[in-house]
């Protein structure tokens, strides 16, 4: 089965699991991230173990993506979507069977350690199938579906978990987890069809360097890096924002429901618009960029109005960079090395998700919150300079995805 033939013929019921499979990576790594508060009784050490705890998903994910998607290349995306997700649900199981047995401690981490290491292959896998049965004219649409409805996890993944923890602690939550990630294994073994490998050429360490290092790759990635830097910061500051302004609980976790509503709401308007060519991916990514700084400025402002401003522009500029961004490496990258491309994109994604927390815990305190705001703020103005500055550079890599083949990584 040719890709060409796959993407023209593959009904979009076909496509649905791989965007609960979206779904599923997002709810179990905020859906657990957003109660392990209990763990943490005020101590430092106690504080140092949940950061360790939410740090461990994330971590894994960071090391095992570019390695399953190029796995995903060699034996095929469908294979490794699969194995994920029942990996998923095997992890969320052991939990309940490690905390039967009277070590709840040590079956947290190992769960955490596990779903970490299952998303790691069904997420770039699930991305690279987006892209492979999705015709070329259509990738924006898909992408932006497929962050719709991953940001629906990272929306409903907190409330949730927090229901189900209150109805049965965290046997319920990885017990739900678990049985939701087996239900997409199997709808996704059902519905979605094989796309087998494409024949590849050899690649060293360095032909894959050297590929990466393109403005093809590189534009699309810092873009995708700098988006998720400031969501995460928008979701783990934007409260401590409001609560230093004096607003409860309620009013704070709305705002984060916000932000996540704008970006879900904006992605696939966006991947929409990309595909019509009524924006250009220059302007999307440009655009996403300076839109989402303005956000982070936002958040300087007193009061609720600040939190407010700065929830709606974050979500909607990471909204708006999210699906350009993917639809461009879809477009740029070769056909057989989509999974690679796509598992080193994630890793880019994964390093803004941790660094932009980090830069702006460091400055702030060094300075004050407002001055991490500042700081990242400033990275993401700047970071469009960069862009035009790389696409004005000789060479044929535009930024539009129309790279020749010279510029894309050595097969």
């Amino acid at each position: 089965m040719t890709n060409t033939a796959t993407a023209g013929a593959t009904p979009r019921w076909r496509i649905w699991p791989l965007y609960a499979a979206g779904f599923t990576t997002a709810f179990g790594a905020h859906g657990i991230a957003a109660n392990l508060g209990e763990y943490t009784q005020g101590g430092l050490a106690s504080f140092l173990v949940l950061g360790a705890l939410l740090a461990v998903y994330d971590g894994v994910e960071v090391l095992l993506k570019p390695v399953f998607g190029a796995i995903a290349d060699r034996v095929g995306a469908r294979p490794v979507l699969l194995g994920g997700l029942a990996a998923f649900a095997a992890a969320s199981a052991a939990f309940l069977l490690l905390s039967a047995a009277g070590a709840p401690t040590a079956a947290l981490w190992l769960a955490r350690l596990g779903q970490g290491a299952a998303a790691s292959a069904f997420s770039p896998a699930a991305s690279t199938l987006v892209a492979r049965l999705s015709p070329r004219a259509g990738r924006g649409r898909a992408f932006g579906s497929y962050g719709f409805y991953k940001s629906l996890g990272y929306t409903l993944g907190p409330l949730l978990g927090g229901v189900l923890m209150a109805l049965g602690g965290m046997t319920a939550l990885f017990a739900v987890m678990g049985a939701l990630a087996f239900t997409v294994a199997v709808w996704a073994a059902i519905a979605v069809p094989a796309v087998a490998p494409l024949p590849r050429t050899r690649q060293t360490v360095l032909d894959l360097a050297r590929g990466l290092g393109h403005g093809w790759f590189l534009r699309p990635t810092v873009a995708l890096a700098g988006a998720t830097a400031a969501l995460s910061v928008g979701v783990g500051f934007l409260p401590v924002s409001g609560a230093a302004a004096g607003l409860g609980s309620v009013a704070t976790g709305a705002a984060v429901s916000v932000l996540a509503a704008c970006g879900a709401i904006t992605q696939p308007l966006a991947g929409r618009a990309l595909d019509a060519g009524r924006i250009s991916a220059a302007t999307g990514l440009t655009t996403g960029l300076l839109v989402t700084a303005a956000g982070l400025a936002a958040a300087l402002l007193p009061g609720l109005a600040g939190v407010l401003l700065a929830a709606v522009a974050i979500g909607a500029g990471t909204g708006l960079i999210t699906p350009v961004a993917f639809a461009v490496l879809a477009a740029s990258a070769p056909e057989e090395r989509m999974g690679q491309v796509m598992g080193s994109a994630e890793l880019g994604r994964e390093l803004g998700d941790a660094g932009g927390p980090l830069l702006v815990a460091g400055v702030a305190t060094a300075t004050a919150l407002s001055g991490g705001y500042a700081a990242l703020a400033v990275l993401l103005a700047l970071a469009p300079l960069m862009l035009i500055r790389r696409r004005s550079a000789p060479g044929p890599d535009a930024v539009d995805g129309s790279a020749e083949r010279e510029t894309r990584p050595a097969r």
